[in-house]
């Protein structure tokens, strides 16, 4: 798979904060970063038994999720794109069984499935992220 095939899988990210100039390729990093960064402060709330900024911080990544599931286009390849959507979707059942258990355990798998699209996502090759979807699944 070339790097521009996952590329191409996500539509033009668009936020309502402001930076609709922003690299769509660059929003996705930062959502996901995001994600990353709650699920660390979720653990630590988590460990210390402060429930509310737990709950909070939980909901906060569930909402980044979604965000990455509706950016998602299923036009591209729909194969590709709906293997994507179903890991977010569990990944979203995932935090909220955590958020309800106290299961550091659940906040850890979705980091480690988080992860690796996030690296990936990363090493994509500045020129694949600026080619039209179609083109990057096609090479």
């Amino acid at each position: 798979m070339a790097f521009g095939y996952g590329a191409g899988a996500y539509q033009q990210v668009r936020s309502h904060g402001g930076v609709e100039q922003a690299d769509p390729h660059g929003l996705i990093t930062l959502l996901m970063d995001g994600a990353l960064d709650r699920l660390l402060k979720a653990r630590g709330y988590m460990q210390h038994g402060e429930v509310a900024a737990k709950g909070e911080t939980i909901t906060r990544c569930i909402d980044i999720i979604g965000a990455l599931r509706d950016s998602l286009d299923h036009t591209v390849d729909a194969d590709f794109s709906g293997r994507l959507d179903s890991l977010y979707e569990y990944m979203g059942r995932r935090l909220l069984h955590a958020n309800a258990n106290n299961d550091l355990s659940a906040l850890d798998e979705v980091s480690k499935l988080l992860q690796p699209i996030r690296d990936s996502w990363v090493r994509i090759p500045a020129d694949a992220r600026q080619r039209p979807a179609a083109q990057s699944a096609a090479e």
